[in-house]
């Protein structure tokens, strides 16, 4: 098991990589090249530019967390076939700088959703929050606006503002599309890129929904068991795979983490996973907590342990963490937090690990 920290790289990040080196059981980071806009192909020189700065600083360049997707792919239009070609430069480039994980989402128009980025809980930290009440009474093209005013001047990835203005065309192109049309686009997409990762033995770990409900009546296909069993049909190919992302998949109360990790049919296809816990104050209203479990919803011993049991090695990170002790970074994404949840994992792995009697 690859333990790690997501790394948005010296221009968009307020943690340097010296800082993550000095975590205890962290062997390298996940990162992207956020200033290629999606469609366009990723150079091999950018990316082992990428790896050779991860490298010196002595850290390991594990994955790519992400390189995003045309939303013309997932809308199936004609010109998909070029951004897929590109797409498929992207790959077979990150294949020759020998990186093997690609961690990408297939949700349209929004990325992750949070109606607060900033939220302050009793002990003074602070957190990104969610409430489909919120959601239900604004208008799609206001939630740039708000993400943006609560960004603490990063540029978050999915709420880039270059793309506020495509929004309404966007939805406008969507119209029509079920979500069994952007299954169909999805399974595209897979059949075309697969005999680039087989070759390249590149992993890709599709990302839940997040979270796992339509959001603004948009389709949304990631989010649940089943629906992972049906996307793991979609392409044969191993490297067809998932992100585990316990924070997207339990934002639905309904979804039984350790139960979803021990399926057989999804459990060697999660070539990634993201941990974090959350505290619900009703359904569809919840506040990302630090990673103990006590602090949430989710039972992490058991999350954890389910992933011991399947034989787990594919990488880890700690997801969004509290904004505490002053630090101000990009929200879900400072030091302290991340770090703390670190250790917190590797020591239910550890403990774990050593009470596994047919270990010994």
């Amino acid at each position: 098991m690859d333990m790690t920290l997501r790394w948005f790289g010296k221009k968009h990040d307020s943690v340097k990589l010296e800082y993550i080196k000095q975590i205890p059981g962290v062997t390298g980071v996940v990162s992207s090249l956020h200033d290629v806009p999606a469609g366009e192909p990723w150079k091999l020189e950018d990316i082992l530019e990428l790896k050779k700065e991860v490298e010196k600083a002595g850290l390991k360049l594990i994955g790519i967390e992400s390189v995003n997707i045309h939303e013309d792919i997932k809308i199936g239009l004609p010109s998909r076939e070029k951004y897929i070609e590109n797409y498929k430069i992207s790959l077979e480039n990150l294949g020759k700088a020998d990186v093997h994980m690609v961690c990408y989402n297939f949700m349209p128009i929004f990325d992750w959703t949070r109606t607060e980025l900033a939220k302050q809980l009793e002990d003074g930290s602070y957190v990104m929050a969610y409430d489909e009440n919120i959601i239900k009474g604004i208008k799609p093209e206001t939630m740039f606006e708000r993400m943006e005013k609560e960004s603490g001047g990063f540029i978050l990835p999915g709420w880039e503002p270059n793309r506020r203005d495509e929004i309404m065309d966007l939805f406008e192109k969507y119209k029509g599309v079920t979500k069994e049309k952007l299954m169909e686009n999805l399974k595209y997409f897979l059949d075309a890129i697969m005999p680039v990762c087989e070759k390249y033995q590149i992993k890709m770990a599709l990302h839940p929904d997040d979270p796992a409900w339509s959001v603004f009546g948009l389709p949304r296909i990631v989010t649940s068991e089943k629906a992972l069993e049906e996307i793991a049909l979609l392409n044969d190919s191993i490297y067809n795979g998932f992100t585990l992302c316990t924070g997207s998949l339990g934002s639905n109360l309904n979804n039984n983490l350790p139960q979803i990790i021990r399926n057989p049919k999804i459990s060697n296809r999660i070539h990634f996973v993201h941990l974090r816990n959350m505290k619900f104050e009703s359904d569809g209203v919840f506040y990302e907590s630090s990673h103990l479990s006590c602090d949430g919803n989710f039972d992490m011993y058991e999350i954890v342990k389910a992933l011991y049991d399947i034989g787990f090695d594919g990488v880890v990170r700690p997801d969004h963490g509290r904004m505490i002790w002053d630090e101000q970074a990009r929200p879900g994404y400072g030091l302290y937090d991340r770090a703390l949840g670190v250790a917190y994992l590797n020591g239910l792995w550890e403990a774990i690990r050593k009470n596994d009697k047919s270990n010994k």
